[in-house]
């Protein structure tokens, strides 16, 4: 029997089986309802919460489970409970600024040094400090607050510099260095050595081929790193709590968390969390748009600018 009777007889039976089949499982290409439906209900249970707690800020009553209308009320319109007139929720944000500011100028550049080490050192040695550097994302935080609260409180030397600003700085450039550092090695890589044999034959000096050639290709991955410190710092609790002295250097976060974990929060406490949330979005939207303008004449679209910006390129 030749091959092209068995393959007639046996194109019927697949035809009945492929009859039998239900349609939504016949074409592999059909559209995906179920993920699709799957994705709407994920960001729903998680956007939800937040979009309500938003909306109770604006509410007229202090009331957290009946909504009486929009005011702004807890921002700047109450003379004691609101944002602007209450000292301690107006230094928190102050403070958490300054935080993300200082923490950001110490750490990108110590970042970016490191990258540039660790790329032109060669042997198992620049391995194992890189390797040292990104436990940041391996070690707990909790595990990290606790170790740095015993180095500016037990340590010598370290003591006398105590809890406070300086310490939780410190503490925060330690926990945020690592990110500056992975995001200009996974630049440095793409770039490769190239630039900098150039450079190097047409009679530069190392340090105008790090200036003219180097930093130029590496300030959108130097950028990016800063919108991930800066941010990161905003909502940052455990390290800041563990190293925080008084109510004059605290935190948003940790202003947050304490307000609410003793029974006293209020629509004042959710105006905290919504400047929280919105300094967020415009540091995330000021690095993705910073981040298309610095690569513009690159092939980039949007998805990658983002994917940058969250660290994962590279």
């Amino acid at each position: 029997m030749s091959n092209t009777a068995v393959s007639e007889k046996a194109r019927p039976a697949a035809a009945v089986t492929q009859a039998r089949r239900p349609r939504f499982f016949r074409n592999p290409w059909r559209h995906p309802w179920f993920l699709e439906g799957f994705t709407w209900l994920y960001l729903i249970w998680s956007l939800a919460p937040i979009a309500i707690a938003v909306l109770f800020s604006f509410n007229k009553g202090k009331s957290q489970a009946s909504y009486q209308g929009l005011t702004w009320r807890w921002y700047w319109g109450d003379k004691v409970n609101s944002i602007w007139h209450n000292p301690q929720l107006h230094s928190a944000i102050i403070e958490t600024l300054k935080l993300s500011a200082f923490t950001t100028l110490i750490a990108v550049p110590l970042g970016v040094a490191f990258a540039l080490g660790i790329h032109r050192w060669r042997g198992y040695l620049p391995s194992s400090f890189n390797f040292i550097m990104i436990l940041s994302f391996v070690v707990p935080e909790l595990i990290f607050g606790v170790a740095m609260f015993f180095v500016f409180t037990k340590m010598p030397g370290l003591d006398t510099v105590g809890l406070g600003n300086w310490a939780e700085v410190l503490g925060l450039v330690t926990w945020n260095v690592s990110w500056p550092a992975i995001l200009v090695q996974a630049r440095l890589v793409t770039i490769g050595k190239q630039y900098e044999e150039a450079s190097a034959d047409l009679g530069s000096t190392q340090f105008q081929t790090m200036r003219r050639v180097m930093l130029p290709l590496l300030t959108p991955a130097i950028f990016a790193s800063a919108v991930l410190v800066f941010s990161g710092v905003i909502d940052d609790f455990v390290i800041v709590d563990l190293l925080s002295s008084n109510a004059s250097n605290t935190p948003m976060s940790v202003i947050i968390y304490s307000t609410q974990h003793g029974g006293n929060g209020g629509p004042a406490l959710n105006a905290l969390a919504t400047v929280m949330l919105l300094l967020s979005f415009v540091v995330a939207g000021l690095g993705y748009v910073g981040y298309r303008v610095m690569t513009r004449g690159q092939r980039i679209d949007g998805q990658q600018a983002l994917t940058a910006i969250t660290g994962a390129e590279g």
